[in-house]
């Protein structure tokens, strides 16, 4: 047999050339996945080696995704026999009705694009949505998957709603509250130890700002913390009993509220 007639045979029938051209499509798109981020990872992509170098590479492997998605249907409905160019040329009849239908979805696709031209933030960065508060893993066309610094759970996020979207600081601020008894100077004096003991820690710069509140039973002294977002609750933790440990190494309680009862004795 001829290898010309052995590819009519093949070809001839519809769903063998439609498995054929799905394979096909899958393997050169991961050749170009594959080789993109190569080259990225070599530094020859100039744009991709920046501080946003991963949220580029994701988002661009997203959009190659779809678009072999979409020629590949498109391939196979053509090999059998759906009249692809004309399906084309009635899009413009049936828009309004799929725009209705897939309008969210077009929202977040272009607030995806928003996230990046905008800057609203990149993989890495730590945002917070609604109660959700975690560290961005991916930023893709439709969603933006956020793992949680709390509890480890991965969420994904609508890229329309992106408005609702906060980039949290590296800012930690932990008031101290101490007894109005304790004379100013002294309370700084171990607040400032507090300071010194914190900063003995990784990855931390903390500093003394001053009395931040005059509560009830207490004076707040304010301690500011900068540290990486993604570590904050443990940071907080750890300075917290930092702080514990050195108001223990003076004898110093901390303050609570406390409530006087008067009994009234009536003859």
């Amino acid at each position: 047999m001829k290898l010309d007639d052995f590819y009519k045979i093949l070809f001839s029938n519809k769903i063998i050339s439609s498995i054929i051209v799905i394979i096909i499509s899958f393997i050169i798109y991961r050749l170009i996945k594959n080789i993109i981020f190569e080259k990225a990872s070599n530094g020859k992509i100039k744009f991709m080696i920046s501080s946003k170098s991963e949220t580029y590479l994701k988002l661009v492997s997203s959009i190659i995704k779809y678009i072999f998605i979409i020629v590949t249907a498109l391939v196979v409905l053509q090999i059998n026999n759906v009249n692809v160019s004309g399906m084309l040329a009635g899009v413009g009849i049936v828009s309004v009705v799929l725009g209705l239908a897939v309008q969210d979805a077009l929202k977040d696709i272009i607030r995806g694009f928003s996230i990046l031209s905008d800057d609203y933030f990149s993989v890495g960065d730590v945002i917070k949505y609604n109660d959700v508060e975690g560290k961005v893993l991916v930023i893709g066309l439709k969603t933006t998957k956020v793992k949680s610094i709390i509890n480890q759970n991965v969420v994904s996020i609508a890229n329309r709603n992106i408005e609702k979207v906060e980039v949290v600081s590296s800012q930690l601020d932990i008031e101290v509250p101490l007894s109005y008894e304790l004379s100013k100077k002294d309370a700084e004096k171990v607040i400032l130890e507090c300071v010194d003991n914190i900063n003995k820690e990784d990855e931390i710069e903390a500093s003394y700002k001053g009395i931040n509140k005059l509560d009830s039973s207490s004076i707040n002294y304010l301690i500011r913390i900068r540290c990486n977002p993604a570590i904050k609750p443990q940071i907080k933790r750890d300075s917290i009993g930092i702080i514990v440990d050195t108001l223990e190494k003076y004898n110093i309680e901390i303050p609570y509220t406390q409530i006087d009862i008067h009994n009234k004795k009536v003859s």
